[in-house]
């Protein structure tokens, strides 16, 4: 008998790649701002809940009135003042969140997907954004704050929205969520370091370097202004600051007039940061600057404060200082360079979720510990 070995069959299994397995959802995070006029007062009133309650001794059941009041001083603002003023704010989150998404893509595929949310805008609150996302089946969060370049205080109003919108969309006996990470801050990384320096040089060689002696055009770098007191919460001036010294050391060699300004709300028995935009820009007239540039360095994109509150500043300093020429500059928004900074810092992240184990979250299995002191 004659046998014939027949070579065994090896058969050929695509095993997936960790990111063809799993989705990861961004979580792009912003203010909002109103586009229609008689959404102020609940604007106001989500941002007083949020911000302002954790710094201002207000109770919270004068909100509502207040909200409402708050919203008569900006329909005079935003209506009479400035000729019914719509924010361009929304309409950039989304670019960003387009050419963000675009990157990411690129490099992950579909697997990867960019929402946005606003803390104080239907129908983009947070719950309602969280809501579609997890209908659509994604299971793992990257939570990335954009708007304000600072802390964990403006960036935790996110994660506190998100984490009410998370209790209300849990299944019946856990999370849907199997993991999750979060980018606070960029006030520290380089490449955003070297490009607000970059925008600043060029604009600077484009428009004033003709006509004026690098000593005498100042520079104020706008911050977003934080609360000294914030009922313990860390308010984000330590993050501000040293964003504002990285800027400035690539620039003061060239510039000596350089100061931070300070993006600040005007609210009564609050101490803010200082100086303000409109003090810093003083202070360089009085050193000699006889050109004022003023670039939103702690504002990723434009909103009402960059643009009206500067407005306002620059309209005042021209009644006293009327031979200064000032130049504002815009945020740094929809930036080819900054979109594409913004999608590499999100890399990391997104290779953690996809290489990490899914956990399922069950909160009824929580034991509460009790401290006993002997």
């Amino acid at each position: 008998m004659i046998v014939v070995a027949i070579p065994e069959k090896v058969s050929y299994t695509h095993e997936p790649k960790p990111y063809e397995q799993h989705r990861v959802a961004v979580l792009l995070m912003g203010y909002g701002e109103v586009e229609s006029y008689e959404d102020f007062a609940n604007y106001n009133e989500h941002a007083l809940n949020l911000l302002t309650a954790k710094f201002a001794p207000v109770p919270t059941w004068i909100y509502p009135p207040l909200a409402k009041l708050l919203a008569m001083f900006d329909l005079h603002e935003w209506g009479h003042q400035h000729h019914n003023f719509i924010s361009p704010h929304n309409a950039i989150f989304e670019k960003q969140r387009v050419g963000i998404e675009k990157h990411l893509q690129a490099k992950w595929g579909s697997g990867v997907q960019v929402f946005k949310a606003f803390n104080f805008c239907a129908p983009f609150l947070p719950h309602q954004v969280l809501a579609e996302i997890k209908s659509q089946g994604f299971n793992k969060l990257l939570i990335y704050p954009l708007l304000v370049v600072d802390s964990i205080f403006t960036s935790g109003i996110a994660i506190e929205q998100v984490n009410k919108a998370l209790v209300q969309l849990m299944d019946e006996d856990s999370h849907w969520v199997k993991g999750l990470r979060y980018i606070p801050s960029f006030y520290n990384e380089p490449e955003y370091i070297d490009l607000m320096a970059r925008l600043v040089e060029n604009k600077i060689k484009s428009d004033l370097s003709a006509t004026y002696l690098p000593s005498q055009i100042g520079i104020v770098l706008m911050n977003h202004g934080c609360p000294h007191k914030a009922k313990g919460f860390t308010s984000g001036i330590t993050e501000s600051q040293a964003l504002y010294d990285l800027v400035r050391d690539k620039l003061i060699n060239r510039y000596p007039l350089i100061s931070v300004g300070w993006l600040n709300h005007d609210t009564p028995l609050i101490e803010w940061t200082q100086p303000n935009a409109q003090q810093a820009a003083k202070n360089l007239i009085q050193l000699g600057a006889k050109a004022i540039v003023f670039m939103p360095i702690g504002f990723a994109t434009e909103n009402h404060e960059t643009l009206l509150d500067v407005h306002h500043i620059i309209h005042a300093l021209e009644k006293k200082y009327s031979n200064v020429n000032y130049i504002q500059m815009p945020c740094v928004n929809e930036d080819t360079n900054f979109l594409a900074m913004v999608a590499h810092w999100a890399d990391k992240d997104i290779a953690d979720l996809f290489a990490a184990d899914t956990v399922t979250v069950k909160p009824q299995l929580a034991v509460h510990h009790h401290h006993h002191h002997h």
